[in-house]
């Protein structure tokens, strides 16, 4: 009787190289679900990506030794309950600049130079020209007739654009005569930064993009947290009891060039 044939050595070795390329891609996509929900359990992203959650664990035990994701500590609330809570994963400042690439210290340097040459408020016309420019784009998008409509579609664009965008309904406290009545609202929630490590240094373009949120959706904004302040996401309230032609404004019509008024 013959001897089994044999796989040739060239094939073991391709086969072998699609497997960490197939492991690779899977991990990257991890770490983008991770940025987009996070805090977010193995369960849950098992249930995205219909894999196993054992097989979603270990890609996430390979990217927490790597310092590209940490388990989310939260503060209790609620009735406690049984065992022990799941594990939720957020992204990390390495997770970030893996995400982002390799451009931002060249932006960072060209930032640095127009802050020596032209001063602050050089910097801060750029993050305003900057932020006017995505806004002109994203302006007849956004079609809804009320702001959490308006939210929903400013979500669509931010996450093609690489921001790993979602919107969540949330509670907002009412401030002024109103104070103690809860308003609904939505919370933008933007889990990657492409440009995180230059905001970190120019807080001009996180201050712009909430600019541009606001008029946009044509409703006052409020920036809770920032990536480049140290969180897991750069979350925004947006209140949506009123329609997006009340409350703050009706949203700009932006301009094909940018207009000359201040904010």
């Amino acid at each position: 009787m013959s001897a089994p044939a044999q796989a040739p050595a060239g094939h073991a070795a391709s086969h072998h190289a699609a497997t960490h390329e197939t492991d690779g891609t899977t991990r990257r996509r991890v770490l983008e679900l991770v940025a987009s929900r996070g805090p977010v359990t193995a369960g849950a992203l098992a249930a995205v990506l219909e894999l196993t959650a054992p097989a979603v664990r270990r890609h996430l035990t390979l990217l927490e030794e790597d310092g590209k994701i940490t388990v989310h500590e939260a503060t209790p609330s609620g009735t406690p309950r049984r065992g022990r809570p799941a594990r939720r994963y957020v992204v990390t400042s390495g997770g970030q600049s893996e995400l982002a690439g390799g451009y931002q210290e060249i932006a960072r340097q060209v930032l640095r130079f127009l802050k020596e040459t032209g001063g602050s408020e050089a910097v801060a016309g750029f993050a305003k020209e900057r932020f006017d420019a995505v806004a002109r784009s994203y302006a007849p998008h956004l079609t809804a007739s009320d702001a959490e409509g308006r939210a929903a579609q400013l979500v669509q664009l931010l996450s093609a654009d690489g921001y790993a965008a979602s919107v969540r309904p949330v509670p907002a406290p009412l401030t002024g005569p109103a104070a103690g009545v809860v308003a609904p609202a939505v919370q933008l929630c933007q889990g990657h930064c492409p440009v995180q490590h230059v905001a970190e240094e120019f807080p001009e373009l996180c201050e712009q993009e909430a600019r541009a949120f606001s008029e946009l959706l044509g409703s006052h904004v409020q920036r809770l947290a920032t990536i480049a302040g140290g969180a897991h996401a750069c979350t925004t309230n947006i209140p949506v009891n009123v329609s997006a032609h009340q409350g703050a404004g009706v949203p700009r019509s932006f301009p094909a060039t940018t207009p000359t008024e201040g904010k």
